[in-house]
């Protein structure tokens, strides 16, 4: 097994990086993030888990190790394999996966190309509960307010990823505590409009 790989980068691709180690080129496998982090000749290390099939061996790699433990742990869910689950922390943050896990936020989770709706039901029931000691996401409850609840549904069908919604909401819920005033005793339209003009968020 390849735990991890520390060399360095000789080329940069969009979902992958070839890292030289001892005068040899590992073709590694990475998210767009990952790669996008990196540039031609500096050092790296990398957490890999190497996947083996019948006609192939590939190196997958992750800048932290919690990702690569995530990465390889949501594979346990019946047909998610190894690209989904690339796929899924490119997407999504360790964070923001257990968030959208424990609030059954199927819409965030079923933007990451090749997963669908129904495999993003299946890695919601299968995965619940599951990420909590490994991305310190204990303080988020399984039910939050309903009004809470809607409106971060709504920022995220206008295009915020989960991470900027929770930012956007808990701005608003910092300015109307300073005047005193509940969210719940609020329209979703009025609250939607707030978080819209208020926060500078980036989309998509």
């Amino acid at each position: 097994m390849i735990s991890t790989v520390n060399g360095v980068v000789r080329a940069v691709h969009s979902d992958r990086l070839i890292v030289e180690v001892g005068g040899v080129g590992l073709s590694i496998l990475v998210n767009a993030h990952t790669a996008a982090e990196v540039s031609i000749g500096s050092q790296i290390l990398l957490y890999t888990t190497l996947v083996v099939r019948e006609d192939s061996l590939t190196l997958f790699g992750f800048a932290h190790e919690e990702a690569r433990t995530i990465f390889e742990l949501v594979q346990t869910v019946s047909g998610i394999g190894p690209k989904v689950a690339l796929s899924i922390l490119g997407a999504l943050s360790p964070e923001d996966l257990a968030r959208a896990i424990a609030h059954d936020d199927v819409a965030s989770i079923e933007r990451v190309p090749g997963i669908g709706k129904k495999g993003a039901q299946r890695l919601i029931l299968e995965m619940k509960g599951k990420l909590t000691s490994l991305t310190g996401s204990a303080e988020y409850p399984a039910h939050l307010p309903a009004w809470r609840e809607d409106l971060a549904g709504a920022l995220i069908t206008l295009g915020f990823s989960p991470r900027d919604s929770d930012a956007a909401i808990t701005a608003l819920v910092s300015r109307l505590a300073s005047d005193g005033i509940e969210p719940k005793n609020i329209a979703l339209g009025d609250l939607l409009k707030d978080a819209l003009a208020h926060g500078k968020i980036s989309r998509g």
